[in-house]
């Protein structure tokens, strides 16, 4: 099947693929508990979050972390991560959804904010790297947007992928702004990092769970 005849998905990992909700809250908290921030609700961090995450952190200090405060909460972010993310496991029906949009003949990549270096063995202990035909995470610094690394990514798939087939499903509104920077669209998914109603003013359409996220991705690529 020729590049401008399949559809592509790029799928987002953390709050879309991986459920991993509750090691995210706790590993804020741990952070924010380094500058004496109280901690927040699952349902106040949906509300607040944005990137770059510097931007999050400013609405709840009512300034940006200096530079000092950053690497602090950044560094304790991830090494508490990295602990609690053993009990976190794909979101449901996520396997089921990659096998079945790859047996239908289309193409599948995942593009993440989280570390290259960790993510590839995480993706890979699920059982579920051969369903992707890329797989990249961060590989520069913590905190920044993903427009950038999607252009990489699709430049990286180019010959293969077409934007204008493509459909990125992500959790944050960040994936819908990354997905207009490459001319590619977004489906975005309520059970992760932002809440509904945080992502309904986006311009992209919104569901609440990952199979009707395929479904609109099948509809919006065709």
């Amino acid at each position: 099947m020729g590049m401008h005849e399949s559809a592509h998905i790029v799928w987002d990992w953390n709050g879309t693929l991986f459920h991993d909700n509750d090691a995210i809250i706790g590993a804020t908290n741990a952070a924010f508990a380094e500058l004496g921030l109280a901690p927040i609700t699952l349902e106040q961090y949906r509300t607040l979050y944005c990137v770059p995450v510097p931007k999050f952190y400013e609405r709840l200090l009512g300034r940006l972390p200096t530079d000092s405060e950053w690497e602090l909460m950044d560094g304790v972010f991830h090494r508490y991560y990295a602990e609690h993310r053993v009990r976190c496991g794909l979101t449901e029906g996520a396997e089921e959804l990659l096998l079945g949009w790859r047996s239908a003949g289309h193409s599948q990549s995942l593009l993440s904010m989280y570390g290259h270096e960790e993510l590839v063995p995480l993706v890979r202990g699920f059982g579920i790297e051969a369903h992707f035909i890329r797989v990249d995470g961060r590989t520069g610094p913590s905190g920044g947007s993903k427009a950038e690394h999607m252009v990489r990514h699709l430049e990286a798939l180019a010959g293969t992928v077409a934007p204008e087939r493509t459909v990125v499903i992500g959790d944050a509104a960040d994936d819908a702004v990354a997905a207009r920077y490459v001319g590619a669209r977004a489906v975005l998914y309520s059970g992760g990092s932002h809440s509904r109603e945080s992502l309904e003013g986006v311009g992209a359409p919104v569901v609440d769970t990952l199979a009707d996220a395929v479904a609109e991705a099948g509809r919006m690529a065709a």
